[in-house]
């Protein structure tokens, strides 16, 4: 079976950039080796993963991925800390 993520990434400015891939792993290494230089994380590595939850639908993570792309940064920190009352 293969899964698919979305995940949360915290860049070196304290922002958070969040993404949806089937290897978090890998993409978590692409982003701190920069093989996109023109991504958003391009600028501001290194990055470090605060968040992921896995999916088996694809389009059930890309969903939740553009969801959760529209929430405040307050938001998106209580995912991250597993605070649901403040979701």
């Amino acid at each position: 079976m293969r899964f698919y993520y979305v995940y949360i990434l915290k860049c070196k400015d304290d922002s958070l950039y969040v993404g949806v891939t089937s290897d978090v792993e890998r993409r978590l290494m692409e982003h701190n080796a920069s093989k996109y230089p023109e991504a958003y994380t391009h600028n501001r590595r290194p990055v470090k993963l605060v968040f992921y939850q896995e999916f088996t639908e694809p389009n059930q993570a890309i969903e939740f991925e553009k969801k959760i792309k529209k929430w405040s940064r307050v938001k998106k920190q209580a995912l991250i800390d597993g605070d649901f009352d403040r979701l």
